[in-house]
C-alpha cells in the first residue's frame, strides 16, 4: 500500500479541523465489533453481490470487454461507487491485502469503462448516449457523478494512490464543460454531487469543483426550475430561502451537507441562515426520537410538521446516515454540542438498525412499530443503504474528535486510542469506557508534547455530569448538550467523565397524535423498544407502561452483548386481539382490567435479530 494521504486540512471558516479515520481505533464492544463483521462479513458479500447483480458487469460491458445489455436500474454505478468508498474506509483503519486487491480491480474495471471525454455513466453509454444529460430531474447521473468523486477521494487518502482519483477529476472536467461557467446552470433531482465537489476541492486544491458545487446550489429555486420546480426535489425556492426539511428525505440532506460544505469553505451568511432554520424545523418538529428522518412511504419523504406515524414510518437507513453526515459539517463549521447530540442519537438508533448484528441483512425502512412481518433482506433491487451503512461505519472513526488550535475536541465515547497532531503537540489518549452501556469515561493522556486543552461533550441525556482530573473535581456545574473544557492537561494527567445513565421515558408533542399518552423508554443515547420475544406473557400491543416505571438492566436472551431493560408494567385483559374492532363506549363502564407483567425493552438498533414478533417503540401509559 502507499503512503496514505489522511491529512485534512482545515476549512477557513471552520470552527474545529477533522481528523483522519486512522488516528483514532476503536476498541469496545459494539461499534468496532461491527466494524470487523462489516470488514471480514459485510464487504466480501457486498462485491460478490455487486457483481452477481450485473452491476460490475455493467462496466465491463461499457468498455466493451464483455458483451451484453444493462441491467437493474439506470443508478445502479453508485452503488459499486459506495462499495468502493467503504472498502477504502476500511482499508484506512485496517490494512487488507485481499480488499485492497479487490479495490484494485474494480477501480481497473471502472477506469476502463470511461470515455475519452471524462463521461462515466454505464446506463447511458449504451444505446442511450444521445440522451446524456437531458434529464438531470429523474436520472441521477450527477448523484452517480457525485458518489464516484466521493469514493475516489476516500480511495486517495486511504491509500495515497491516484488511480480512481483520476477518474474522478476526469468526469468533473465533463461536468465543468457541461455545467461550469461556460455550460448550463443545471441541478441534480437526487442531491449528492455537491458535497462530492467540496471534498474534490480540498483534495486537489483545484477552486473549479468549488465553484461548479456552488453553482449547482445555486441552480435550484430557479424560475423555471432547473430539477422539477417542487417541493421534492428541493426546488420550489432558492436554497438561501428554504426554511423548513421538504420533499424526499435523503436528497433534502444531502443537499444540506452540500450547502454545510460551501459554507466551510466560502463565507455565504444568506446560505447559513437558511440551514439553521431547516436544522430547527427538522428536530423540533420532523423527526423521530431515534433520529429517523422521513415520515411517508410515497415518495421516501418528510410529512408535514408533527407527522410522524410509527407503523408507517419510512425513515430511511439513507436518510439517517445522511443526518450524521449533515450535522458532522454543522458540527465543524459552528463547533456546537447540539450537532454532535444528534449525531450520537441517530448513529445508535437510526443508522445502526440498518444493519443486522452478523453483518449479512439490512432494513431499507426502519418504523417504529411493526406487528413482526418488517424484516432485514441479504440485498435490494434498489441497494443504496447496504454500502451506504458500510461506508458510514467505516468512516466512523474519524467522527469521535475534533481539534482547534491547541483543543481537542471529543465528540462520542467510547474505548479507543487516539493519535492527533495540535498545534506544535502530538497528543495521544487511550479511553476506557463501556458506553452506551455505563457512562464513565476514563482518559490518559499517555502523551503530550506540551499542555493542552481538552473539550468533552456532555451530552443532553446526562444532566449531573461530572469530570475530575488525577482525582480532583474539576467542575461540577457542568451543562448538558456543551463542551466541558479542561485547561492545561499534560502527559500521565487521568480525567474521568462520570455521565449519568439514568433511564428516562420520554414524551412527544402533544401535536403528534399517535404517541398522545405514550412514552418511550431511554437510557444514555439509546432508545429502546418492546419486541414480543422478550415478552412472552401479554402481546406488546397490550403492554401498558406505568409512569412511575423503575427499570433495571438485563441480559437478553440469544443477545449477546446486547444491555436490556426490565421494570414491572401491566397487560390490558382482555387482550385486544381477541376484541372487536370498534364497539360502543359506556361512560359508566368500569375502566378496563389489567394484569401485572414484566416488561422487557431491548435497545431499538438489535430488534429484529430473532424471531419475528410485534415491536413498538411508543408505549401507553397507565396510572
Amino acid at each position: 500500500m502507499n503512503a496514505p494521504i489522511l491529512a485534512l486540512q482545515r476549512s477557513p471558516h471552520a470552527a474545529m479541523t477533522a481528523v483522519s479515520v486512522d488516528s483514532v481505533q476503536l476498541k469496545d464492544r459494539l461499534l468496532q465489533p461491527l466494524r470487523e463483521t462489516i470488514r471480514t462479513v459485510t464487504l466480501p458479500s457486498q462485491i460478490e453481490l455487486c457483481r452477481n447483480t450485473g452491476r460490475v458487469r455493467n462496466f465491463q460491458i461499457a468498455a466493451g470487454t464483455v458483451e451484453g445489455k444493462f441491467e437493474g436500474i439506470y443508478f445502479n454505478d453508485s452503488d459499486v461507487y459506495k462499495l468502493l468508498e467503504a472498502l477504502a474506509w476500511s482499508l484506512a483503519s485496517h490494512p487488507d491485502a485481499a480488499l485492497e486487491a479487490e479495490v484494485d480491480e474494480l477501480t481497473a474495471i471502472v477506469a476502463s469503462a470511461q470515455q475519452p471525454d471524462g463521461y462515466l455513466n454505464t446506463y447511458f453509454m449504451f444505446e442511450r448516449e444521445k440522451d446524456r444529460f437531458s434529464n438531470l430531474r429523474d436520472m441521477h447521473e450527477l448523484y452517480c457523478a457525485g458518489h464516484l468523486i466521493q469514493a475516489a477521494v476516500a480511495h486517495h487518502r486511504a491509500t495515497g494512490k491516484t488511480t480512481l482519483l483520476q477518474v474522478a477529476v476526469k468526469l468533473s472536467e465533463c461536468l465543468w464543460k457541461h455545467f461550469g461557467p461556460e455550460g448550463r446552470l443545471a441541478a441534480c433531482g437526487h442531491e449528492e454531487c455537491e458535497m462530492a465537489l467540496v471534498e474534490l476541492y480540498r483534495d486537489t486544491g483545484d477552486a473549479r469543483w468549488l465553484q461548479l458545487a456552488h453553482r449547482m446550489v445555486q441552480a435550484r429555486g430557479q424560475k423555471p426550475g432547473m430539477a422539477g420546480g417542487d417541493r421534492y426535489h428541493q426546488d420550489h425556492a432558492p436554497v438561501e430561502e428554504q426554511k423548513d426539511v421538504t420533499g424526499h428525505a435523503v436528497r433534502q440532506l444531502y443537499l444540506a451537507s452540500g450547502v454545510a460544505d460551501l459554507l466551510l469553505e466560502q463565507e455565504l451568511p444568506e446560505y447559513m441562515q437558511a440551514q439553521l432554520a431547516i436544522w430547527e424545523n427538522f428536530v423540533n418538529k420532523r423527526i423521530y426520537i431515534n433520529g429517523g428522518a422521513g415520515a411517508r412511504y410515497e415518495g421516501e419523504a418528510f410529512g408535514t410538521d408533527y407527522e410522524l406515524p410509527n407503523d408507517r414510518a419510512y425513515a430511511e437507513t439513507c436518510a439517517a446516515i445522511a443526518s450524521i453526515m449533515w450535522n458532522y459539517r454543522m458540527l465543524h463549521l459552528t463547533g456546537e454540542a447540539r450537532f454532535a447530540d444528534l449525531m450520537e442519537i441517530t448513529l445508535y438508533n437510526a443508522a445502526l438498525p440498518g444493519i443486522s448484528l452478523d453483518g449479512k441483512q439490512y432494513f431499507y425502512e426502519n418504523p417504529l412499530e411493526n406487528d413482526g412481518t418488517h424484516r432485514r433482506s441479504p440485498w435490494f433491487g434498489c441497494a443504496c443503504c447496504p454500502p451506504n451503512i458500510a461506508r458510514l461505519l467505516g468512516q466512523l472513526p474519524g467522527m469521535f474528535a475534533s481539534t482547534r488550535a491547541n483543543t481537542l475536541f471529543v465528540h462520542l465515547y467510547a474505548s479507543a486510542a487516539m493519535q492527533l497532531n495540535l498545534e506544535n503537540n502530538r497528543v495521544e489518549l487511550e479511553i476506557e469506557t463501556d458506553m452506551p452501556w455505563q457512562g464513565k469515561v476514563t482518559i490518559r493522556a499517555v502523551r503530550a508534547d506540551a499542555p493542552f486543552t481538552l473539550a468533552l461533550r456532555i451530552p443532553h441525556w446526562a444532566p449531573g455530569a461530572s469530570v475530575s482530573v488525577n482525582g480532583a473535581d474539576a467542575d461540577s456545574t457542568l451543562q448538558p448538550n456543551s463542551y466541558a473544557k479542561l485547561e492545561n492537561v499534560g502527559q500521565g494527567d487521568v480525567i474521568v467523565l462520570n455521565l449519568p445513565m439514568k433511564t428516562a421515558l420520554l414524551a412527544s408533542h402533544p401535536w403528534v397524535s399517535c404517541n398522545y399518552g405514550q412514552a418511550a423508554v431511554s437510557r444514555g443515547p439509546l432508545v429502546y423498544c418492546l419486541e414480543q420475544t422478550d415478552n412472552p406473557d401479554c402481546d406488546v400491543r397490550d403492554i401498558l407502561l406505568p409512569v412511575n416505571a423503575s427499570f433495571e438492566p438485563c441480559e437478553l436472551k440469544n443477545l449477546p452483548g446486547v444491555q436490556g431493560l426490565k421494570a414491572a408494567g401491566a397487560c390490558r385483559q382482555p387482550e385486544g386481539g381477541s376484541g372487536p374492532l370498534h364497539q360502543l363506549l359506556h361512560p359508566e363502564a368500569a375502566p378496563p382490567a389489567v394484569r401485572p407483567v414484566t416488561i422487557t425493552a431491548v435497545p431499538y438498533y438489535a430488534w429484529a435479530n430473532r424471531e419475528a414478533g410485534p415491536m413498538r417503540v411508543w408505549i401507553p401509559l397507565t396510572h
